[in-house]
C-alpha cells in the first residue's frame, strides 16, 4: 500500500523527484553565499534573458524573485572563497546588474527539505 501511494503521488505530480541528500562539506561544496542582485530592469525579457543565462551555473541552488529591497536572491555553494570569485565572475558578465551583494554563511542553523503539510491522522 505504500508503495502504491508513492506511485500515485508521483503520478499526481506531488513528488517530483526522488534524490539522494549529500554532505555539502563532503563532496567540496561546504561554503554557502546568499547572493542579493539588485537590476534597474524590470521586465519579462531581461528576467528570461537573465533565468537562461544562469541556467548552466550549478552553483546556483535556488533563485527567487523577490519583493522588498532586493529583486533577486540566488543561494549559491562553492568549494571556497576562490571558486566563488570565478562564479561571481561569470554571474556578472552574462546579464547587466545593478548591484550584487554577497553574504557568506557562517554557520547552518537548521537545513531541511520536508514542507510543513497537514497530516490526515
Amino acid at each position: 500500500p505504500c508503495w502504491k501511494r508513492i506511485r500515485r503521488l508521483e503520478k499526481d505530480g506531488v513528488i517530483q523527484k526522488r534524490v539522494a541528500l549529500l554532505d555539502a562539506e563532503k563532496v567540496g561544496a561546504g561554503v554557502t553565499v546568499f547572493v542579493a542582485i539588485k537590476t534597474n530592469q524590470h521586465n519579462r525579457e531581461w528576467l528570461d534573458h537573465f533565468a537562461n543565462s544562469v541556467e548552466d551555473m550549478p552553483e546556483i541552488l535556488d533563485f527567487y524573485r523577490m519583493s522588498g529591497e532586493i529583486d533577486y536572491l540566488l543561494r549559491v555553494v562553492v568549494s571556497d572563497i576562490a571558486a566563488f570569485d570565478d562564479f561571481y565572475q561569470r554571474l556578472i558578465s552574462r546579464v547587466p546588474l545593478s548591484d550584487v551583494t554577497s553574504s557568506f554563511a557562517m554557520e547552518k542553523i537548521k537545513h531541511t527539505t520536508a514542507l510543513p503539510i497537514a497530516t490526515t491522522e
